[in-house]
């Protein structure tokens, strides 16, 4: 049987017992000894101190360690100590258990660090299989990030991606670090991308301003161009060149942006100018050109009585040449007016010419002509296919009789329609 175990087991049960001053004495001289599986050793004195006084005062040493272990124990329960902390806390307090100058079951106290081995070896392999998911997480975050940061490098989202960049980067520095290799790499990737945006947002910038100042130069010149046009009399032609140089001004593209508003106000003034000038004058002659409308209304709506609906052809054409001719003597009418009239005039012409071309059409020898060889060969077709079915049924032909009258039903349908096309020459 193991003598030290039995030692240790009734020491144990003794501190069950009797609590941690079993565990010591103090000799005559005043020395005080701690009884251990290997013994009894001496742990000091204390001077001017009954043995009593001596024994509790190594009994408190104890009960620090003790306490020492109870809060390793809470601390690695709740979680607030990390297994490596608590491992490196467990190995140096099992050393100063064993060796400490202090009495009770000093034994027992060690054995409880040593039960607490277990549970930090689980605690910190759950640990390594947390950092290591973790590090897995962040490695796919960050390969992530680096290809979003390639592609925002490689686009032209030349304001956002600035944004964009900055997000990403706060994000990056709340990841955890991966293993140096891969992150250094994945970083340099990122970093290079960034790089990347940043000079080809700064090129493009820069041709931007190069491209503005250009526009700035050129809307000058325009402006310069168009004041002198401000107070011309020539509507058609003045108007014509302000579109000219609209045009100009908006292929010119955006000049800087803090003289660009500046240079329209400027150039839309100049065209305010002409163009409220014009509409004043033009307002005027459609005052004057409101009788010309009302007598061409007028001409119009006796016209239209006197033509239509055409009879005849002839006096339709002299009737519409009298009244042309009135209605062009009689001057313009307001803008407003124009496309309604001239609607109204078109309509009218049409009407005579599309009679005119109906009455030739009917009235064309050729034409009449055509129509009757039409009627004539489709009238000897059906008498030649009807003596060709009479034969057949004589001769008991049936099949033969029976084609013959399916075709005459055709060639009869064709004869009407031509027979219809001659009655209208004759109409």
């Amino acid at each position: 049987m193991n003598t030290t175990a039995t030692i240790s087991g009734k020491m144990a049960l003794m501190s069950q017992v009797a609590g941690p001053q079993s565990f010591g004495r103090v000799d005559e001289d005043g020395t005080v000894y701690v009884r251990t599986p290997e013994g009894e050793r001496a742990v000091g004195q204390v001077p001017d101190a009954t043995g009593e006084e001596a024994l509790e005062f190594f009994v408190r040493r104890f009960q620090s360690l003790e306490t020492e272990v109870d809060l390793l124990e809470s601390r690695l329960k709740s979680g607030r100590l990390s297994p490596h902390n608590a491992q490196q806390a467990a190995g140096k307090l099992h050393s100063s258990i064993l060796q400490a100058n202090a009495v009770g079951d000093l034994a027992a106290l060690a054995a409880r660090l040593d039960a607490l081995t277990p549970d930090i070896e689980a605690k910190a392999a759950s640990q390594r299989e947390e950092k290591a998911d973790a590090q897995a997480k962040a490695r796919q975050a960050k390969e992530g990030m680096v290809s979003e940061a390639e592609k925002i490098s490689a686009g032209t989202d030349w304001r956002g991606g600035v944004t964009k960049f900055r997000n990403l980067l706060d994000e990056w520095k709340k990841l955890p670090r991966i293993d140096k290799t891969t992150d250094d790499e994945l970083w340099h990737r990122f970093s290079t991308a960034r790089t990347t945006y940043t000079r080809r947002r700064k090129a493009q910038f820069a041709e931007q301003n190069a491209k503005r100042e250009e526009a700035r130069k050129v809307k000058e010149a325009i402006i310069a161009e168009a004041a002198p046009l401000a107070t011309s009399t020539e509507w058609g032609p003045t108007a014509r060149d302000f579109r000219d140089l609209m045009a100009r001004w908006k292929a010119a593209g955006p000049a800087p942006r803090e003289v660009d508003d500046k240079l329209w106000k400027q150039f839309r003034k100049i065209q305010d100018t002409f163009f409220d000038a014009r509409t004043a004058a033009m307002s005027e002659l459609d005052e004057e050109f409101k009788g010309n409308l009302d007598a061409k209304v007028k001409l119009l709506d006796e016209a239209e009585k006197q033509i239509l609906p055409i009879s005849d052809v002839s006096a339709a054409k002299e009737q519409f040449r009298t009244f042309l001719d009135q209605f062009n003597e009689l001057g313009k009418v307001p803008r407003d007016a124009i496309r309604r009239i001239d609607s109204r005039l078109r309509s009218l012409e049409e009407k005579v010419h599309s009679a005119e071309q109906a009455e030739w059409k009917r009235t064309d020898p050729q034409a009449r002509e055509r129509a009757e060889e039409t009627v004539a060969m489709l009238q000897g077709q059906i008498d030649k296919l009807t003596a060709d079915a009479q034969k057949a049924e004589a001769a008991g032909k049936t099949t033969d009789a029976a084609k013959a009258r399916e075709s005459i039903g055709t060639y009869q349908t064709w004869l009407d329609q031509a027979r219809k096309t001659l009655d209208d020459f004759s109409a």
